[in-house]
């Protein structure tokens, strides 16, 4: 067994903790006293703590050099959907028991549902292209374009969870400074990209200049 295999199942079962934790409090009485609140926040905080995993992926490959740790980017932006769904879920099932007219109501009228809830729209079809398959029929860039939602997809979480807390903001915090270096990090990637494109046509005026 290779290492990026046995990474993956060490990988898939670390991710299935924080949900097994949940129902082991919900079977033991540990959800406290607004355990629909709790449910939510704990899902929600995996959401994002999963999409900023998967965002450091490609930072960590090209700092280390560890260019096999790029087939673990895939697991983990499907668990960030998982619990995603489940966070949603909990807020249209256990929340709203599916009241659609209370749910559209919500989404309309409360700007930190409103953005959560297109965070969790981005989501899908970023889980739906995520196989191979997908990259075949959408062609290399068209799929490496749509996956790069996942960037605005990581700042509505973001966002979301800023306008939802109104007292202690220090969790949310965390979460947008990681954001702001992983967004600062693709930025200067692009940049220096950028001049290894324009450096050659620029050599022949340069050279000229010297002459």
């Amino acid at each position: 067994m290779n290492h990026l295999r046995l990474t993956k199942i060490v990988l898939f079962l670390a991710a299935l903790i924080p949900l097994a934790h949940l129902v082991w409090l919900a079977f033991h009485g540990g959800l406290g006293a607004n355990p629909i609140e709790f449910i939510t926040h704990s899902t929600g905080d995996w959401t994002l703590i999963l999409i900023l995993t998967t965002l450091s992926i490609t930072p960590l490959r090209r700092l280390t050099r560890q260019y096999w740790v790029i087939g673990l980017r895939r697991m983990g932006g499907l668990f960030a959907f998982f619990y995603g769904f489940l966070h949603f879920l909990t807020y249209i099932w256990l929340d709203k028991f599916f009241d659609l007219h209370e749910v559209w109501k919500d989404i309309f009228k409360r700007p930190f549902i409103t953005v959560g809830f297109s965070a969790f729209v981005l989501m899908i079809p970023l889980a739906l292209t995520s196989t191979a398959g997908s990259i075949r029929r959408l062609g290399g860039k068209n799929w490496q374009r749509l996956h790069r939602l996942i960037y605005l997809t990581a700042i509505l979480g973001v966002v979301h969870y800023l306008w939802l807390v109104k007292a202690d903001k220090h969790k949310p915090l965390e979460y947008g400074a990681v954001l702001a270096i992983l967004l600062l990090y693709r930025v200067i990637v692009w940049a220096s990209e950028k001049r290894k494109t324009v450096a050659p046509s620029g050599a022949p005026a340069e050279a000229n200049r010297s002459l």
